[in-house]
């Protein structure tokens, strides 16, 4: 009986489906354990081998917790808001919601594209998903909890005493009450001060521009990363060397008013939620980093000639007497007010050149030095001496106040900046006051040094100088201490269309939540998806997008009467948005009243291992963390963590194909292209007597006798379907005739031997190179041709072979036929060509070693994310067993368990013809039993003087004596020693016999 994987496979995917095997129950006696992966974007291109392996990885572990008795929920679903979509439909005027449904479900699109569709991929690899659970962040009935929360959030405020949120009623008492002198709240800086009595004369329209300088969700103009290519904001973290990572647009730096998220309110709880979850230390390293906790003290400088102040942050307030000049952001607010006319064209230049650069760029460029002098001057709180006020674009207005106050002599930026426009109007002598020698570099240290030039503070250290100062500054009102984070609160607006709608209309330019009851707000139908012509954003283009408040739904534009029907909001949600919180919604994802049922997040609790890439590392992740930790201040999410482990999976590489090619005129024929093999000769002859002339093998120097400007080659990548993977053969014909190289019909190839290809007369090689799995590169290959050709189970134990989960791994196809022949070899302890040949013979010892061997390392395997290792215990197992020519029930049968998490479709099959019903996954797991792999003989070495002739195999529990009596009988001794009596018997027991003399 042959192994037919792609029969067993649909068999048991059917099987499956129709039974729900993978259901996971809200309320069983089972422990719990929740495997989650993150959700994928629906992309067109569809999944290649590299996207599964996390997916296998969580499935392995899955499968396996079912095995040892866990009610195992591991869910799926789709990230599928987010601007590819809407850029495709840009592109080519299809509506984002039918080509998201497409990418998912599969089908044709409106230009003709068969798509295979992520779920039919998904399912042809055999995942355990519970699929009745799957969510779609861009359907309507998953949006409509996504916007409940925003309200939430609007309704908020964060109180630093009780450190958690509370609903935005309980500060409107406090300020019925004594006002707002005593509130202790994370809100924006330029909050004024106001009695109780004056909050209650305020009118209506004013208590609410000041709530919402309290609000954990808010309006504000912001400095934000505007794409006019993409007409949209973005986030750092979609941001690449100053450009959009999607289609590469320019971003520059520009002032919106835009919803943002205080995620600052919760930068301590972040910080310290790191201290009690099993992330790995790079993450949660970069996530303190992100944050940038910083202890020092908040400064007040005024300005001369001014009304206005400079406050500046500082960790360094002991080096207050080395301030030397100040800097500030290129955006900074006081830029335009504070510089001189003659200084104003080179200011007003500068700032347009910095605009467009990204934050990221400018953090990250730590070489160029670039500023301009603003033409004013700030005054020391104590000396009372000038200090000039420059510009740079080292300094982001985003970052503490957006002000530097530059010491020379104890910071390196500055003491470069201070060098590079030594001499010039506006940059003072470098102040040193520091007992160290700063003429060739800044001494930047907190320890070993004292203080010098400092008044007051001569002769101290960081420590003492640090409180010294800030006691002073708080006597003269110009300072104090603080704790300040690097972490700042989150643009939450995008000018886009594909998002999700903010429940919210404008009533006086002030912002009104829709109630809850009213939800979902669904996206208009738009006809383009472009900005309008005067620039607001994509649901400007909708004739029907006003809020009706007497019938509580959308209404038409032009009923607008800012009395009863209102304008609704034009940007759209992030597409973090609906990613903040998908783990909570597969706890109880039909809920048609509820994000989720509090019976059901009770029991699940929070997600017990999360499999991911590292690129998440900031961005999703902190702010998942942060919305967890606010619906846990309102008494939602259980928890104060959602994922209690993170495994970062490593990134499957494409195995590319390259080949060099020249573009040369020769006889109408274009392109000559070489074999990667071939070094060629200093003449390669061509068709009638002509000539190609190398100078090296990437250049041609000379053709038929003329001398040339040097030719250089090109090397352009090849579809990897067009070579032999094994050999890497490049097939000519299949090459020119391919509809991607049409152009290369009439080109020379240049074989392995120097010559010209002729009627196959020689080869043409490419040759490979690893880079990141790409459809540009043509290096993509599909787990849809894998398996069809070897089967999922092949696929899956291959993936999880290639290496460490971790780790990047290169692909080579090469190795699947490996794997796929060790599942035939594992198939023939079962079967042979004429049915099934499982016997009830009792095991050997042998045979049982085998298997116990594999129970304990599969085990052990799993449990660490040692994935590939359980791959080579199979191998060796299966290999072990058929030359013991095992066929017994008693050890088969439970190695058709432990397979089955790596191979469940082989392993279901093979437990149906063991002549069991319904499904093995939820089996208990074999039992390792140690007796069986306590060794009761031994195969010691028999040495004489020193070097050993045989071996010989003997009961370990034999005393000393017994061996040597029992080896001095064996015939093979007395012909060694020939009739002599040895001098000395050496003998440890289990280890070594040696007879001297």
């Amino acid at each position: 009986m042959k192994y037919n994987p792609n029969e067993i496979e649909a068999k048991w995917q059917k099987y499956w489906a129709d039974n729900k095997t993978f259901a996971a129950k809200n309320n069983s006696d089972k422990p719990k354990h929740y495997v989650l992966d993150m959700f994928p974007y629906p992309s067109g291109a569809g999944l290649h081998v590299g996207h599964p392996l996390g997916y296998i990885a969580s499935d392995v572990y899955s499968r396996f917790k079912r095995h040892q008795g866990f009610n195992v929920l591991h869910p799926m679903g789709y990230d599928s808001f987010g601007l590819p979509a809407e850029q495709y439909a840009i592109q080519t005027g299809q509506r984002p919601e039918d080509t998201t449904r497409v990418n998912i479900d599969g089908g044709v699109d409106k230009e003709g594209n068969q798509i295979a569709g992520y779920r039919k991929q998904l399912d042809k690899i055999g995942f355990s998903f519970d699929w009745d659970r799957e969510v779609r962040t861009s359907n309507p009935d998953y949006y409509k909890h996504t916007q409940w929360i925003f309200i939430q959030l609007f309704n908020s405020w964060y109180n630093k005493d009780s450190d958690k949120a509370e609903d935005i009623s309980t500060l409107i008492a406090l300020f019925e009450e004594e006002g707002n002198a005593n509130v202790n709240a994370v809100c924006d800086d330029t909050i004024e001060g106001f009695s109780a009595a004056e909050w209650n004369a305020f009118a209506k329209e004013q208590q609410e521009k000041i709530l919402l300088q309290y609000r954990l969700t808010y309006l504000a103009e912001t400095e934000v990363n505007w794409c006019p290519g993409l007409g949209t904001v973005l986030a750092n973290d979609e941001i690449v060397n100053g450009v959009s990572e999607r289609g590469g647009y320019p971003v520059v730096r520009k002032k919106m008013t835009q919803w943002s998220m205080r995620i600052s309110a919760y930068a301590e709880r972040l910080l310290q939620g790191l201290n009690d979850i099993d992330w790995s230390e790079s993450i949660k390293e970069s996530q303190r980093n992100w944050i940038g906790k910083s202890v020092g003290a908040m400064v007040t400088f005024n300005l001369k000639d001014h009304s206005e102040v400079i406050d500046v942050f500082t960790t360094r307030p002991d080096t207050i007497f080395g301030v030397t000049f100040m800097t500030l952001a290129p955006e900074h607010e006081l830029v335009a007010k504070i510089t001189t006319a003659e200084q104003k064209e080179a200011v007003e230049a500068y700032i347009e050149k910095t605009a467009k650069r990204s934050e990221r760029e400018r953090m990250a460029d730590v070489k160029t030095i670039s500023g301009v002098f603003t033409g004013a001057y700030a005054e020391h709180p104590f000396t009372k001496e000038a200090i000039p006020v420059w510009i740079g674009d080292y300094v982001l207005a985003g970052y503490g106040t957006g002000a530097v106050m530059a010491v020379p002599c104890g910071d390196e930026r500055d003491y470069a900046f201070a060098n590079f426009f030594k001499g010039e109007n506006g940059m003072p002598e470098i102040k040193n006051i520091i007992d160290k020698d700063i003429s060739e570099a800044a001494f930047g240290g907190k320890e070993g040094f004292q203080l010098v030039n400092s008044d007051f503070l001569n002769g101290m250290g960081y420590k003492d100088g640090t409180q010294k100062v800030i006691a002073e500054l708080e006597k003269i009102n110009q300072g104090y201490g603080k704790v300040n984070y690097r972490l700042r609160d989150a643009v939450f607006s995008r000018q886009r269309y594909w998002g999700e709608p903010f429940p919210v209309y404008y009533v006086n330019g002030l912002p009104q939540m829709i109630d809850a009851k009213h939800l979902p707000i669904i996206l208009p139908e738009v006809e383009k998806y472009l900005p309008t012509e005067d620039g607001l954003p994509p649901l400007g283009n909708s004739i029907k997008w006003a809020w009706n408040t007497l019938t509580n739904d959308v209404d038409f534009n032009e009923k607008i009467d800012n009395k009863t029907i209102f304008p609704l909001e034009l940007n759209t949600m992030p597409g973090w948005a609906g990613s903040s919180w998908y783990w909570m919604r597969y706890m109880d994802a039909t809920n048609e009243n509820e994000f989720a049922s509090a019976a059901a997040l009770k029991y699940w609790e929070s997600v017990d291992l999360y499999i991911g890439g590292s690129e998440h590392a900031t961005g999703h992740l902190l702010y998942s963390r942060f919305w967890n930790k606010f619906l846990k201040d309102k008494g939602f999410a259980p928890t104060e963590e959602p994922f209690k482990k993170l495994i970062n999976q490593g990134m499957i590489l494409g195995n590319s194909a390259k080949i060099r090619r020249y573009n040369i005129n020769l006889d109408g024929k274009t392109f000559v292209f070489v074999s990667a093999n071939n070094q060629p000769e200093m003449k390669t002859a061509l068709e009638g007597g002509c000539y190609l002339q190398f100078e090296n093998e990437n250049q041609i120097s000379e053709v038929n006798g003329e001398k040339i400007n040097e030719i250089g080659a090109q090397v352009i990548h090849v579809n990897i379907k067009l070579i032999n993977e094994i050999t890497n053969e490049l097939d000519i014909e299949k090459f020119i005739n391919d509809p991607l190289y049409s152009e290369y019909k009439n080109s020379i190839f240049i074989g392995e031997n120097g010559e010209i290809i002729t009627n196959n007369s020689d080869k043409i090689f490419v040759s490979r190179e690893v880079e990141k799995m790409s459809k540009s590169k043509y290096n993509v290959v599909t787990p849809d041709d894998i398996c069809e050709e070897y089967g999922a189970d092949t696929l899956r134990l291959y993936e999880m072979f290639l290496g460490p989960l971790e780790q990047a791994k290169p692909w080579n196809t090469a190795g699947i036929s490996g794997v796929f022949g060790f599942l035939k070899k594992l198939w023939r302890l079962y079967f042979d060509e004429n049915g099934l040949i499982v016997n009830n013979d009792e095991p050997t010892k042998d045979n049982l070693k085998s298997l116990h061997k594999t129970i304990k390392k599969v085990s052990e395997d799993i449990e660490s994310f040692s994935f590939n290792t359980s791959v080579s215990q199979f191998m060796i197992c299966v290999n072990e067993l058929s030359t013991q020519n095992c066929h017994s029930r008693a050890i088969l049968e439970p190695l058709t368990i432990v397979i089955s998490s790596y191979a469940p479709h082989i392993a279901e099959e093979l437990w149906s013809a063991l002549g069991h019903e319904g499904s093995i996954a939820t089996v208990a797991f074999p039992k390792f039993e140690a007796a069986h792999l306590v060794e009761s003989d031994k195969e010691y070495p028999v040495s004489f003087n020193g070097k050993m002739r045989f071996t010989i195999n003997l009961p370990l529990d034999l005393t000393k004596e017994q061996i040597e009596e029992i080896v001095m009988k064996d015939e093979r001794t007395q012909k060694q020693l020939d009739g002599r009596t040895p001098n000395k018997v050496i003998i440890v027991p289990g280890k070594i016999i040696n007879l001297v003399g």
